[in-house]
């Protein structure tokens, strides 16, 4: 048995580097962070009333799957990419899926589901920080706290709004990939 879950997570594994990532360009790399400039992208979203990283992963989940593996209007399956973004915040928090490059909010077909919707978002550098292992609110929590700590005792200036990325299946158990980021204040030189 432990030899069938070992190859089915390094099948897992393998069929992470297949997936489409959202693409980002490294300005700038710290002991604790990195600054990362990330170019305009097109998203599938949701908002949500829950302010859990359980609740909205589940719900939030569940709709943006629906729509990339074919709950739209073309029928059309949309290639997973990763991260998957989630904003928690205490009043409305959003999950969003990164479209694949070749699509636009033109060219995406029109999702069923009319809490789904498509957006464009802006050009923008973030700090990020990376955690491995299954994420929690706590663990969220604390690593948006660590992150904080080490912009501002880098002063690096930075909104207060921590966002989660996520790039793993909630099945695979080794290499998971969590991360946190930020948006910064950054002037490039």
């Amino acid at each position: 048995m432990l030899i069938l879950f070992s190859i089915f997570q390094i099948y897992l594994s393998m069929s992470d580097a297949k997936t489409g990532t959202q693409p980002y360009q490294v300005i700038k790399t710290e002991a604790e962070f990195e600054i990362r400039l990330y170019p305009s992208a097109t998203i599938a979203l949701i908002k949500s009333t829950t302010n859990t990283y359980k609740e909205l992963s589940s719900s939030g989940f569940r709709k943006l799957a629906g729509y990339i593996f074919g709950g739209n209007d073309a029928q059309q399956s949309i290639s997973m990419t990763t991260p998957v973004h989630m904003d928690i915040r205490s009043d409305t928090s959003t999950m969003a899926f990164v479209m694949p490059s070749n699509f636009t909010k033109e060219n995406l077909p029109k999702p069923n589901d009319s809490d789904v919707i498509i957006q464009q978002t802006k050009e923008e550098y973030v700090a990020a920080i990376r955690f491995g292992g299954y994420a929690s609110d706590a663990e969220i929590r604390s690593y948006s706290e660590k992150l904080e700590n080490a912009l501002n005792k880098a002063g690096v200036g930075h909104a207060d709004n921590y966002r989660f990325l996520g790039y793993n299946a909630p099945y695979q158990v080794a290499g998971r990939r969590n991360e946190i980021i930020v948006e910064v204040v950054w002037n490039v030189e």
